[in-house]
């Protein structure tokens, strides 16, 4: 069951984006079969689920307008991925980080914002959402081009603390290397999305940790921000916890 603010945040989705369309569309001949493209033009028609997750993840060369194309998926789009039943997501860049939607009208911006905060807060409490944690991280902070509002609003509670210590340890795969561990965020603010991830894993993340009886675990949030020469010759790396 979703949360209120979730469910709220999804109506909205509805009415703001509500009988969108891409009236001219012609989508691409060698990719997208007649009948697809169709729904495209078409507005208030359900589109086959399939449908949605195969152009949302489309690449927008391959429409004629892909803004447009966008906002008739959007209610669909938004539902399936709070709700699971998009099947994957993060295999590729969604279709919201190819688009400018922050100029878009205000309504549709703030019903946009609003349904990521929700869904990531809805994520954070529940147990076992649909899709990992660091996939709905990653999308959330890709499409808004911003990591901050999402790890200041990472609640406490049960649930939010496992998914703290599931996704800092998959995250250090990369940042100890310093790599990026977004697949999908391919413009200029990756450098400063990857930057205030490391400052708030290295400061509230590995105090958070702490506090959960993480210690090893907070202490490599600790070393990822280190130059790489003192990083890699901290005593940690020849007598590790036990932990480790």
């Amino acid at each position: 069951m979703s949360s209120p603010a979730l469910d709220a945040a999804l109506a909205d989705i509805d009415t703001v984006f509500n009988g969108f369309a891409s009236l001219a569309e012609t989508g691409c001949g060698h990719c997208h079969a007649p009948e697809e493209t169709a729904y495209l033009r078409t507005p208030y028609v359900p589109i086959p689920v399939d449908v949605v997750r195969y152009y949302l993840y489309e690449v927008p060369d391959h429409f004629d307008d892909h803004p447009a194309s966008m906002r008739r998926l959007l209610p669909q789009a938004a539902r399936a991925m709070a709700d699971g039943s998009l099947g994957s997501i993060a295999y590729g860049a969604h279709g919201l980080t190819r688009a400018d939607w922050r100029s878009w009208p205000a309504a549709q911006v703030a019903a946009i914002e609003a349904f990521l905060h929700a869904w990531w807060q809805d994520a954070l409490a529940t147990p076992e959402p649909p899709y990992g944690i660091e996939d709905i991280f990653e999308t959330c902070v890709t499409i808004a081009r911003t990591v901050t509002p999402f790890l200041k609003g990472w609640v406490g509670g049960p649930a939010a603390d496992a998914h703290l210590v599931h996704i800092a340890d998959v995250w250090l795969y990369d940042l100890l290397s310093d790599a990026s561990p977004f697949s999908w965020w391919d413009d200029d603010s990756e450098d400063a999305g990857v930057a205030d991830l490391r400052a708030w894993l290295a400061g509230p993340g590995a105090a958070r940790l702490r506090a959960a009886g993480e210690d090893d675990l907070a202490l490599r949030c600790e070393l990822q921000v280190l130059p790489e020469g003192e990083r890699w010759a901290h005593p940690y790396w020849s007598s590790p916890s036990a932990t480790n």
